[in-house]
């Protein structure tokens, strides 16, 4: 079975950093191209960052354009998330995915 568990979420300052990590199991991980989503309190599921089979190509949505770093380590099958410039409406649970899946997600918090 495909499972996708993220972690490393937690309550973090305006300003601050985080590192999400997402490990996969259950499918050929270096062969899907992955995705990062996250759904705020009262708000829609949201598409953040995609990157390649082989981590060459990374696209982001705009709210998180230059502040976000997804990337990936298909020897380890785990998707990661560097998360830097936090501000408080970046607030959501964050989820990894592949076409047709989405895991367990990660809390973050941005409050002071």
């Amino acid at each position: 079975d495909v499972q996708l568990q993220a972690s490393g979420g937690g309550l973090v300052p305006p300003g601050g950093s985080v590192r999400l990590s997402c490990a996969a199991t259950g499918f050929h991980f270096s062969t899907y191209v992955m995705m990062w989503y996250r759904q705020a309190p009262g708000k829609e599921i949201e598409w953040i960052s995609s990157i390649t089979a082989g981590g060459l190509g990374r696209t982001y949505a705009d709210s998180v354009q230059g502040r976000f770093t997804i990337s990936r380590d298909n020897a380890k099958n785990t998707l990661f998330l560097q998360m830097n410039s936090l501000k408080p409406e970046d607030t959501a649970v964050y989820y990894c995915g592949k076409s047709g899946s989405r895991g367990q997600g990660t809390l973050v918090t941005v409050s002071s």
